[in-house]
């Protein structure tokens, strides 16, 4: 859906290219660096919802906003969002250069919609993400994200592009802007009703979703109404949205590798027999996962404006949304841990010797990895399938914002906001059934970046009646994010000598996040009935296809309603003696923040600088195993709630400067020092336990910000109507930054009954630094063609040489598109190179280098009804994940295509 200043007109022949122009074009691709800032004194313009302009339209107006702008900044407009294969906000800005986007936050890995947004090379937690200048609270559906890593970037998954005007990218920092985007700043900014030509507007947009992978076909509906009155004065605006999806990812998984080292109680015997293998790593578990989902995004938003006199204007703006993303995630899991670990003596059973570790009959180490092996058949359990059904997984985003505007008088004008946002992810059930299979040989073969062979030998993975009940577990938990807010803002114009302009202001914000687990099931007290009922189901035929290689398919299936019921009725979940308190914690962040800022111009200038100075309440409230007066009952022990307070004030200077060459080229610098508060988890003092892989994550109170002093030069060529070759370097200097480091600890292991040694991953602060460049064209070619590239690179690495999460040191996009009176058509493709994409289970986890390719297509039936074709996901990309190096595989996953298909109506 498009937005346009005019009616669609097809853009005048393009004037032929000089032949410097045309190589430059030639040399770079095609290019477009779609970024776009309007320019300061520049005014609304009247908007007409249901006129859509052409692309080449669209692109001028985007290049005479940057090339008006002061700072650094990356623009996509509404004509953009409509034109090209958006689903969410995400994916509206992956092509501007500097852009990275991901489809996860933490362990739940790669899908096919991406969520997380990265600004040159860092991770999305560094990206601010605002909505019309204000925060947005944000949740996250996945459960270990909601209590396990909590970060601060938004979830774009909430954001369907049906709600966007403009989307404005700032690299370089500007006083006015609030805080909190080390890397720099997305604003998501809504449309206003009496920017709008029409007093009645009416939009409507209908398409059918299909998921080859899936098999399925959902609908995808929205629709939007503006009305505003004769006078011009007063003004309403209403959009909804409904869109269902069925997703199905086929994955092998490697949840982790351990070492050899005669930690576990099994390692000395194998040690013993084949000394060989002593600080030999191998894979813990290697599983064939199956994850399915429904779902469901619905929501709308409102706006409410009206002229109060000649100088003054009021809004008020809401906006919610919600996805229902209900889920089964069944892993079929090889068990060479068990072999190795062996299990300890049971305390609570006289006389148990426990169980010694079984060394491979044969095996080949390469590397310090043992890359292959085999046991011949055991009565220990090889395999564990854990089949996790959670029916109540959702997030929530909302906000109600009030917002005014007074014309004091010719040279100062008065801005405020006043709002409260809210965001939750929750998991409202959780049932998983785990079983076992014993009296059955195991043999493996890692293959580097290609999927491992597994095989059970003397047993049929198929049946389901092979196995035997080994456990089962539920959470349920809720983590809510919520922001109160109050901005006012001044912009005086003075005109005296350089100094054009002062503005000021100042803001106020008091942020919480609760994270609770109230409740984590285990078996029940007084036994287990049987075990979830089986009507034959498997694995879909075509599993693993587009992983790379044959993975273990032929597996038996629960139907996810079955493992509800047996869960329902078998399962032990008092919320005093189940309540998982380690888990939980609450953060609250007040904030009081005041800037000023000088805009500057003079003949061939222009710039601005300022001073932003932001104090930071903050208290914790972490709960920690024992005390004085504990709190008693929980299976978890006794525990106190500890308070943690502290604060801390940053004075954050920003300038910027765009000079003229000429008439068409521009250079641009800045500088600034800019933060980030941590992660929320980071923060959160409590220590999530994994008694599968034996690792645990904790919290540090006293983390500093990151904080980062920047620094940016580019250089503009506007060399032909329509067309831009650029070029530009950054430098970031993060004097603190935070890492992760790890260490042992004993916990009590609830699955096994007894104490273990654990691996605790803690956020430290380090130092880091992160440098690159970026380079981007746009030009019409030829006839009613054109094309867009783009180009970043990104170095950065902390003070120990490790890599920064989110950095893939490579990126770029490629883009072409034609369009004349009745068609326009569009194809785009974006690659990353490989990156840390963060820790899991302790373990750290690299993606490997990939690249999506998407197309979109429309035909204009009238100036009223249009038809669309998008396409995502075109080359069908396999999302691979690997440990240290790429002999440590630790996921792939494969999501398929999807097709849109529909139509738009517009009146």
């Amino acid at each position: 859906m498009r937005h346009a200043t005019a009616p669609h007109k097809l853009a005048p022949h393009t004037p032929a290219l000089t032949p410097l122009a045309l190589a430059a074009c030639l040399a770079l691709g095609t290019g477009a660096a779609q970024a776009q800032p309007s320019p300061p004194a520049a005014k609304p313009t009247a908007l007409d919802a249901v006129v859509v302009t052409g692309i080449r339209a669209a692109l001028e107006q985007a290049l005479n906003q940057k090339r008006q702008a002061d700072g650094l900044v990356e623009v996509v407009t509404a004509e953009d969002v409509g034109k090209m294969p958006d689903k969410n906000v995400a994916d509206s800005i992956q092509r501007l250069p500097g852009i990275n986007i991901s489809s996860a936050a933490g362990g739940e890995g790669g899908f096919d919609e991406n969520d997380r947004v990265s600004i040159r090379g860092t991770t999305p937690t560094l990206t601010q993400t605002l909505i019309n200048g204000h925060a947005i609270g944000t949740g996250d559906w996945f459960i270990l994200n909601q209590f396990g890593s909590v970060g601060r970037s938004a979830s774009f998954s909430l954001l369907p592009s049906e709600l966007v005007g403009k989307v404005t990218v700032h690299k370089s920092a500007r006083a006015d802007l609030i805080e909190g985007g080390t890397a720099g700043t997305v604003n998501v900014e809504t449309r206003k009703p009496l920017e709008f030509k029409k007093a009645l507007t009416v939009f409507a947009s209908a398409q059918a979703v299909h998921s080859d992978k899936a098999g399925k076909t959902d609908p995808q509906l929205a629709a939007l109404v503006n009305i505003k009155n004769a006078a011009g004065d007063l003004g309403a605006l209403f959009q909804i949205f409904s869109q269902t999806r069925h997703v199905r990812r086929d994955g092998q998984e490697i949840l982790g590798y351990a070492t050899l080292d005669g930690s576990a109680w099994g390692h000395q015997h194998v040690l013993a027999s084949k000394p060989d293998l002593k600080g030999v790593s191998y894979p813990t578990m290697i599983g064939s996962s199956l994850f399915q989902q429904e779902r469901k995004r619905q929501g709308g938003a409102f706006e409410l404006q009206g002229k109060l006199g000649r100088d003054l204007v009021l809004g008020l703006n809401g906006f919610y949304s919600k996805l229902d993303a209900a889920n089964y995630n069944v892993n079929y899991l090889a068990r060479p841990d068990r072999l190795f670990d062996g299990r300890a003596p049971d305390p609570n059973t006289p006389g148990d010797t426990g169980v010694n570790g079984l060394a491979p009959s044969k095996y080949v180490v390469s590397n310090g990895l043992l890359s292959s092996a085999s046991w011949d058949k055991t009565a220990l359990a090889v395999a564990e399938v854990d089949s996790i059904y959670r029916p109540g997984s959702k997030a929530e985003s909302s906000y109600l914002n009030l917002d005014g505007k007074y014309q004091f008088s010719d040279a100062l004008v008065l801005t405020a906001q006043l709002g409260r946002t809210r965001g939750v992810g929750e998991t409202a059930e959780e049932h998983a059934y785990a079983a076992d299979l014993a009296n059955s040989g195991l043999g493996y073969g890692l293959n580097g970046m290609k999927p491992a062979h597994v095989e059970f030998p003397g047993a049929n993975p198929a049946d389901f009646k092979q196995t035997g009940f080994n456990w089962l577990w539920g959470r349920q938990s809720k983590s809510l994010d919520s922001e109160s807010y109050g901005q006012i803002d001044a912009d005086w114009t003075l005109d005296r000598g350089v100094l054009e302009s002062v503005k000021f202001g100042a803001r106020f914000a008091s942020h919480e996040r609760d994270v609770k687990v109230p409740i984590q099931a285990r078996p029940s007290l007084t036994g287990v009935k049987g075990a979830p009922g089986w009507s034959g189901g498997k694995y879909p035929g075509d599993f693993g296809g587009g992983l790379g290689g044959p993975v273990l398919k032929d597996l038996w299936l629960l139907d996810p309603a079955a493992i509800r019921d047996w869960s329902l009725a078998n399962r032990y979940a008092d919320p005093v003696v189940r309540h998982e308190w380690p888990a939980e914690f609450e953060l609250k962040e007040d904030t009081r923040a005041g800037y000023l800022m000088a805009q500057l111009s003079g003949r061939g200038w222009r710039g601005n600088v300022g001073l932003r100075v932001v104090k930071t309440t903050q208290e914790t409230l972490i709960n920690v195993a024992g005390g004085a007066k504990p709190i008693v009952g929980s299976a978890w022990g006794k525990y106190s709630q500890v308070r943690s307070e502290r604060s801390y004030t940053d004075y954050l200077p920003s300038a910027s400067l765009r000079y003229e060459l000429d008439r068409n080229l521009l250079l641009r610098a800045s500088a600034s020092r800019t933060m980030t508060r941590p992660d929320f988890s980071a923060l959160g003092g409590s220590v999530g336990l994994n008694d599968d892989t034996l690792t645990a994550s904790g919290g540090n109170p006293q983390l500093n910000p990151v904080r980062s002093n920047n620094f940016d030069l580019s250089a503009e060529w506007y060399f032909a109507p329509r067309s831009l070759l650029s070029a530009g370097v950054f430098y970031m200097d993060m004097g603190s930054y935070v890492s992760y480091g790890s260490y042992k600890a004993d916990f009590f292991n609830d699955k096994q009954g007894v104490v273990r040694s654990y691996t605790v991953t803690a956020p430290i602060t380090v130092s880091a630094k992160n440098k690159g460049l970026e380079l981007a064209v746009q030009a019409p070619l030829f006839g009613n063609f054109g094309g867009n590239a783009n180009y970043t690179y990104a170095d950065g690495e902390d003070s120990a040489g490790q890599d920064l999460v989110g950095a893939s040191k490579h990126s770029y996009n490629l883009g072409a598109y034609y369009e004349d009176v009745r068609w326009n058509a569009r194809l785009n493709y974006t690659y990353r190179s490989s990156f840390l994409a963060g820790i899991d289970r302790s373990f750290a986890q690299h993606m490997d280098a990939s690249g999506t390719l998407s197309a979109s297509l429309s035909y204009k039936f009238s100036d009223q009804l249009s038809f669309t074709f998008d396409a995502l996901n075109l080359n069908n990309p396999t999302l691979k994940y690997y440990g240290n190096n790429k002999n440590q595989l630790r996921s792939l996953y494969n999501s398929g295509r999807q097709f849109y298909f529909g139509v738009r109506a517009q009146f």
